[in-house]
């Protein structure tokens, strides 16, 4: 009954909303920030996530449920997107447009390989091609071990 409860740290994810939708952005705005990695493994995300929702919190420019996207620019480094109200003074943003294709999958993240050939199947199987990956990690390691279930989202630009 403990994987019941709330965590008082990532809200409980529902993938019904997201699983094989396509979404429409037109200047999402999000706050931009980078993260070292080795071999696409993060080095720092935690520290990365803490600094800047300190920043977004502070600023009064915490949505209800911001996502938090991350693009995997090299096996070295990788941008993360934070979703913002409103522009932070001193804080590099950047607004996301455009038509997306959002899948869902669960699981250990060992399957990544995996899940992004099964998600460019997907967008080719509706005859459209990826521009970019945007991943989507829905909760922390604690509380995926706790919630029972490790979900991310890909989304693909198109």
């Amino acid at each position: 009954m403990d994987n019941q409860k709330e965590t008082g740290c990532c809200p409980r994810f529902n993938p019904e909303p997201w699983d094989e939708k396509e979404i429409c952005w037109q200047n999402k705005l999000f706050l931009k920030d980078r993260v070292r990695s080795f071999f696409h493994i993060p080095i720092n995300f935690g520290k990365v996530v803490t600094k800047n929702m300190k920043l977004i919190e502070e600023s009064g420019s915490k949505p209800d449920e911001p996502l938090m996207l991350s693009d995997e620019v090299s096996p070295w480094r990788s941008n993360l997107y934070i979703e913002i109200n409103q522009e932070i003074p001193g804080a590099e943003s950047e607004n996301i447009s455009g038509t997306l294709l959002a899948k869902v999958f669960e699981g250990s993240y060992n399957n990544m390989g995996k899940w992004i050939k099964e998600m460019k199947a997907f967008v080719e199987s509706k005859g459209e091609k990826v521009e970019k990956l945007y991943f989507y990690y829905t909760t922390c390691p604690k509380c995926a071990k706790v919630y029972g279930k490790n979900y991310t989202v890909i989304f693909a630009k198109i």
